[in-house]
C-alpha cells in the first residue's frame, strides 16, 4: 500500500507553477484524457468538448469595450488500441470550431485541428488481495507522443491581435512531443485515476512557438455495477495546467500569455454492453493567466464511445 501511495506522489509532485499553459486550455494544442472506457483490445467514438475565455481585461477583472468573450468546441474522433499485454496506442483527431465576439461582432472559423497519437508502455499491471480479503489492483502506464500540423495557422490573426492570446487558431503549424504517464489503483470498486503529461512545443515556420505545458489530472472514482454487463463510475477530482510563455522570434517572449488554471472535475461514466458513454464539468477554482488579463469559463465534455 505504501508504494502506490509514493508513487502516486511523484506523479503528482511533477507539479509546478512555470507560468504558463496555451491560456486555460482553450484553442490549440489540448488533449484531455480522463477516465478512459473499460476495453479489452479496442474503442473508437467522438467526444465533445466546450470551453470559454474572456480576454483584454483591465486592472482587477475590469471589462471595456475591448474585452471580447471566445467559445472553443472540439469535436472530436478518438480512439485507442491495446497491442497485446503491454502496448497502447490512443489517437485523436479534432475537428475546431471557434468563435470570437466583440461589441456584437462575432468572428468564427472552423475546420480540421491537429491529429495527435500517443502510444503507452505498461510498466506494470498488478492484483493481489489484501488481509481484509480486498482486491487491490494496480498499473502503470509511461509514453510519449506526437502532434502533426494538421490544422490551419493564420500569421494574420495573430498580427492583428497582438494584444490577445495567440489562441485563436485551428493549429499551431508545429509538429510537437508530448511524456505521459498513467496511474491507476483500485481496491475493490474505489479507485484513483492519474494523468500526466508534459507537452514538447517546436517552432513554426512563421517564428512562433507556444509555451511548453505540462497537466496534471486527478480523478477518485466508484465502479456501481448494475448488471453483468451495464456499469456507472461517478468520478471527481483536480485538473491543474501551466507551461511556460509562448515566444516569438528568436527568442522574445510573448507577454499576452503564460499562467497557470486550476480546476475542478466531477462527472459520470457508464459502461453497457460494447458501448460507453461520459460526461463531466470542469468550474474553475483558481487561475492566473496572461498577467490577469485573460479569465477562463468553465469547461464540459461528453462522448460516446464503442467498444470493440
Amino acid at each position: 500500500m505504501k508504494r502506490w501511495m509514493i508513487l502516486l506522489l511523484c506523479l503528482v509532485g511533477g507539479i509546478r507553477e512555470t507560468r504558463a499553459c496555451d491560456i486555460c486550455g482553450c484553442g490549440v494544442g489540448s488533449y484531455y484524457i480522463g477516465l478512459l472506457p473499460d476495453f479489452k483490445k479496442r474503442f473508437a467514438g467522438l467526444r465533445y468538448q466546450y470551453k470559454t475565455m474572456r480576454s483584454h481585461l483591465g486592472p482587477g477583472g475590469t471589462t471595456s469595450y475591448l474585452t471580447t468573450d471566445e467559445v472553443y468546441q472540439t469535436a472530436e474522433l478518438w480512439g485507442g488500441w491495446n497491442i497485446g499485454r503491454r502496448f497502447r496506442v490512443l489517437a485523436f483527431v479534432p475537428l475546431n470550431i471557434n468563435s470570437r465576439e466583440n461589441q456584437g461582432v462575432t468572428l468564427r472559423q472552423s475546420g480540421l485541428g491537429d491529429i495527435a497519437t500517443v502510444g503507452y508502455y505498461q510498466l506494470f499491471d498488478r492484483q493481489h488481495t489484501t488481509r481484509h480479503n480486498k482486491l487491490l489492483v494496480q498499473s502503470l502506464w509511461i509514453g510519449g507522443g506526437i502532434k502533426l500540423p494538421t490544422g490551419r495557422y493564420q500569421p494574420a490573426v495573430r498580427k492583428e491581435n497582438e494584444d490577445a492570446p495567440n489562441n485563436f487558431q485551428l493549429g499551431t503549424a508545429s509538429v510537437d512531443f508530448t511524456l505521459n504517464a498513467a496511474y491507476d489503483v483500485r481496491l475493490m470498486d474505489v479507485g484513483i485515476n492519474t494523468n500526466v503529461s508534459y507537452k514538447i512545443n517546436t517552432g513554426n515556420k512563421y517564428d512562433y512557438r507556444y509555451g511548453n505545458k505540462f497537466t496534471a489530472n486527478l480523478l477518485a472514482y466508484y465502479k456501481i455495477r448494475l448488471a453483468p454487463t451495464v456499469s456507472l463510475a461517478p468520478n471527481a477530482g483536480l485538473l491543474y495546467e501551466t507551461a511556460d510563455k509562448d515566444k516569438e522570434g528568436a527568442a522574445m517572449k510573448v507577454d499576452i500569455s503564460g499562467g497557470y488554471s486550476l480546476l475542478a472535475t466531477t462527472g459520470v461514466e457508464a459502461t453497457f454492453g460494447n458501448m460507453a458513454a461520459g460526461l463531466n464539468f470542469q468550474p474553475v477554482i483558481a487561475q492566473q493567466m496572461a498577467d490577469m488579463r485573460v479569465k477562463a469559463g468553465s469547461r464540459a465534455m461528453v462522448h460516446v464511445t464503442y467498444l470493440f
